[in-house]
């Protein structure tokens, strides 16, 4: 599959947005540039080996801060370029609340 092919359609940055790519145990973290960003998918050049880091699951974090990110996956890779597919959050299930009743009297 080439980077071209996409569920939805691509944004081109020309000269890319400093992101960062970190573990999702927070032990590693590593400078990159976002070339390209879709609703599913973005690629991504990364700065330095990504080696023997765990990209079976990792954050994008959009902000230096870390308050914007997107959960990701690692679908491809070419040369110093990564292609990532973003996860779906998890719907958290809240416990329905249980009914309130006191003892007071009607």
């Amino acid at each position: 599959m080439a980077f071209g092919d996409r569920k939805s359609e691509r944004v081109n940055f020309e000269r890319g947005i400093h992101v960062y790519v970190m573990g999702i145990d927070g032990t590693w973290r590593r400078d990159c540039v976002m070339i390209d960003v879709s609703q599913t998918g973005a690629r991504l050049c990364i700065d330095g080996s990504i080696e023997g880091l765990d990209l079976k699951e990792f954050f994008l974090l959009l902000s230096s801060t870390g308050s914007a990110f997107r959960r990701c996956k690692l679908v491809r890779v070419a040369g110093d370029q990564i292609g990532v597919e973003f996860l779906e959050r998890k719907l958290i299930r809240k416990k329905p609340l249980k009914p309130q009743t006191t003892n007071e009297p009607a």
